[in-house]
């Protein structure tokens, strides 16, 4: 392993790592597909991807730790690092974006078309001129099996207590890394991995909740928006919870220093930008 100097970007040697991610991610999508076709043989495969993914995560991961710990990097890798993570978040950003914009989409245009106005007035008069549902609508053909609207109260408007919450406990564990409080940093992340678990849970209860009130993927347009913008916002949730408990591990075990703590701050930015789509959801999905 040689180690960076200020005028060395540090080259890793040749790693086993990527090459067994991609064995792993074959193994699971193959799996799952031979499963989904009736293969007895299917599940099991898609389990030893998984297994063999997760043995990659660890492996991986821990190298970058014990790379990161050792004083292998420095001023150039830790640009590097902000600008991969900078770029990341961008990505998930345009992410969200598409979906929010299926959602504006149906909204203010395919819906108002529906009803004949604009360009939609004969597609109102010669083919659905009985349709008059505004928001949510199941289509003209009354696709799926309900209209039922998702209220703000009281469980959304619980989870978006709970996680901008969260986002003041991890602000609080970020400035206690730079004024080294190990307790602090502790507490901090502890409160906030517990917050994000809990608003994964509780948005559990949300979908069942729908579920027996007829709402499903396949209920129109706004079922569809709702689960696909909300279900990958708490997966999103659920990964950053993951990463920060990690951070919590790692502050627990003595990691970071006031200098040297990268790891802790894009797993922070990650969670600020969880925070932030959730509140664009909470408005544009739940009360709007």
């Amino acid at each position: 392993m040689a180690e960076a100097t200020q005028d060395h970007y540090y080259v890793p040697t040749a790693a086993k790592w990527p090459i067994v991610g991609s064995v792993a991610l074959t193994l699971a999508v193959t799996g799952f597909a031979l499963y989904l076709n009736g293969s007895g043989i299917g599940m099991k495969i898609t389990v030893l991807g998984l297994i063999l993914f997760i043995v990659m995560l660890f492996g991986w991961f821990g190298t970058v730790i014990r790379e990161s710990e050792s004083g292998t990097y420095r001023s150039w890798e830790d640009v590097s690092f902000r600008m991969g993570m900078s770029w990341f978040i961008f990505s998930e950003v345009m992410f969200f974006a598409a979906f929010f914009g299926a959602l504006f989409y149906a909204r203010e245009y395919s819906v108002p078309w529906l009803l004949g106005e604009g360009s939609g007035a004969s597609t109102h008069t010669y083919l659905w001129n009985d349709y008059t549902e505004i928001w949510p609508t199941n289509g003209p053909g009354d696709l799926g099996e309900s209209d039922f609207h998702m209220h703000w109260w009281p469980l959304p408007f619980l989870n978006t207590v709970i996680l901008l919450t969260s986002g003041i406990t991890v602000t609080w564990a970020h400035h206690a890394i730079k004024a080294q409080h190990r307790t602090q940093i502790v507490i901090g992340l502890f409160l906030t991995v517990f917050l994000g678990f809990l608003f994964v849970f509780l948005q559990g209860v949300e979908y069942v909740e729908a579920y027996h009130e007829g709402m499903k993927l396949n209920s129109g347009i706004y079922g569809s928006t709702f689960f696909m913008l909300t279900g990958f916002h708490g997966m999103h949730v659920t990964l950053g919870a993951i990463m920060l408990t990690v951070m919590l591990f790692r502050a627990m075990a003595g990691h970071f220093t006031a200098e040297r703590h990268f790891a802790f701050e894009a797993a922070a930015w990650y969670w600020h930008f969880v925070d932030v789509v959730w509140l664009g959801l909470f408005i544009f999905v739940y009360i709007l």
